[in-house]
């Protein structure tokens, strides 16, 4: 990514909250799971939903329960084309179509015009680029499952939110090292796609973390129980357990 002029400077951003509105792991009482994920990230200049989950009804309740307006999105950003991350979007769209839904350009034509029909602006991304200050993507990544993660810029270093991270969790976060050589990385988080992943190559990739450095994990969705398990052996209480309801702040990553 050829660096402007905010991405050149150091991070301005000091208070970001990541609240997770749908996914299939429970943590707030009250909510409705299913498989899938979707994320409010706050904090920067754009309010950005990360994903839509499955569903849009369920979504919707949850955010009703969680006290989150539809309204109050600027700007949906969309990680991959699976249905467990866009299947909620035209249900969204129905209630506030007045934004910016950013996706991969390999996504199917008929999507995109499906998406303009309900009124937003489409972005398509094939390289990093910036949504707003302190705020990227990596761009899609992979070879058949095009995706991308986002990427959030804080005076604590960076935060990564990956929707399955088909390429490769550690793909996706040497992207982000990358773009921002200087920053350290905060937190991953989201879903790493190890549900059905040996042993080896979980400890493998948990091994890729720490020599990058990685101070706080947050896995998801479809990094399956067994790698949970062990990222919670291996990070302690630089593990953070995440669900439906979860908010992490950046005040309680010390």
């Amino acid at each position: 990514m050829k660096q402007d002029n905010d991405s050149a400077k150091a991070p301005t951003l000091k208070d970001l909250s990541i609240k997770i509105l749908h996914d299939n792991y429970p943590y707030a009482e009250g909510l409705k799971t299913a498989w899938g994920f979707s994320a409010l990230v706050t904090g920067p200049e754009k309010t950005i939903l990360f994903d839509t989950g499955s569903d849009g009804q369920l979504l919707l309740e949850n955010m009703a329960k969680l006290e989150v307006e539809p309204n109050v999105v600027d700007t949906v950003v969309l990680s991959h084309v699976h249905g467990d991350h866009t299947g909620g979007l035209t249900g969204f769209l129905t209630e506030h179509p007045h934004v910016e839904v950013f996706l991969p350009a390999s996504f199917p034509e008929r999507f995109k015009d499906t998406v303009r029909g309900y009124g937003p602006t489409v972005v398509e991304i094939e390289g990093s680029r910036k949504i707003c200050r302190d705020v990227y993507t990596t761009g899609q990544m992979g070879k058949l499952i095009k995706e991308q993660a986002l990427v959030v810029r804080t005076q604590r270093g960076l935060v990564v939110l990956t929707g399955c991270a088909h390429p490769g969790v550690t793909k996706m976060v040497d992207r982000a090292v990358s773009l921002f050589e200087r920053d350290d990385i905060l937190l991953v988080m989201g879903g790493f796609h190890l549900e059905w992943a040996t042993r080896r190559r979980i400890e493998k990739i948990i091994t890729a973390f720490e020599d990058h450095g990685i101070r706080y994990a947050a896995p998801t969705h479809c990094t399956g129980d067994n790698a949970r398990e062990l990222f919670e052996q291996r990070f302690g209480d630089r593990y953070v357990e995440v669900g439906v309801g979860r908010t992490v702040t950046l005040s309680e990553l010390k």
